[in-house]
């Protein structure tokens, strides 16, 4: 198994922290400069992430995009 890395865990926190917009939302459309509040007052950019994730899906692997699918994103 392949160690955890700091591009591992931003993806980890993007998909999460993108799950937590879209649960309490009716749109799927994250704007680009939108930033999402975790529940422990943690600020992150989600917008430019999300963005980049959609544009960049040759990157993903396929286990990535399932769980972006999974979500709900629109491709």
């Amino acid at each position: 198994m392949r160690p955890v890395g700091r591009r591992d865990q931003a993806r980890a926190i993007n998909l999460t922290t993108t799950r937590q917009f879209y649960d309490g939302r009716d749109t799927r459309e994250v704007p680009r400069k939108h930033v999402e509040v975790l529940p422990d007052g943690t600020q992150v950019k989600l917008g430019t992430p999300v963005d980049n994730t959609r544009r960049r899906t040759t990157t993903l692997t396929d286990e990535q995009r399932a769980q972006w699918t999974a979500l709900g994103m629109r491709w």
